[in-house]
């Protein structure tokens, strides 16, 4: 997503509101889409020039709740609640209420940013197990991996009696 000046937001809305210029139109000026510059617009009608101020951060629980009981009593769509609350993104809006209905209201006040934290610095431990049977997997292991040459060098020996038959003939 390209990123915008706020002067270049405010030149594009002020070329649709005052200029009579479509949004689409508009938005060629200065590279972005018709979808943006109607954002920027709705942005503009409800909230001024102090809504085309971009505003990234994180938003409490409680707002964020307040943003969907809201949205759901005036029966408005995540891009309308988002324009109403000064949201940038109205993809927001839309995780929100995904969060909301899947795993409830308490679901929206935890921070689930960022990766989740491994339970400890030593994440494969050894399991616990008697001497005994820690000895025979050892052994099994042993025999196994001597099982598994031995066959590689059988496989080996056969080819090449397979290619010297075939050379011979």
């Amino acid at each position: 997503m390209a990123k915008y000046s706020y002067e270049q937001r405010v030149q594009v809305v002020v070329a649709v509101t005052e200029g009579g210029l479509s949004a689409k139109s508009a938005g060629s000026l200065i590279g972005a889409c018709k979808s943006d510059v109607q954002k920027w617009t709705k942005l503009y009608e409800e909230h001024g020039v102090e809504g085309l101020l971009m505003k990234h951060g994180s938003y409490s629980g409680e707002f964020k709740v307040n943003v969907i009981e809201y949205m759901h009593a005036n029966h408005l769509s995540i891009r309308e609640a988002a324009t109403k609350f000064g949201i940038p993104s109205y993809t927001t809006v839309g995780q929100w209420e995904r969060i909301y209905y899947e795993e409830g209201r308490e679901a929206l006040f935890r921070e689930n940013r960022g990766r989740t934290r491994m339970p400890d610095k030593n994440r494969r431990r050894k399991p616990n197990l008697d001497k005994k049977v820690e000895e025979d997997l050892i052994a099994e292991n042993q025999r196994l991996r001597m099982e598994n040459a031995y066959l590689k060098k059988l496989n080996a020996l056969v080819r090449e009696r397979v290619q010297r038959e075939n050379g011979k003939k």
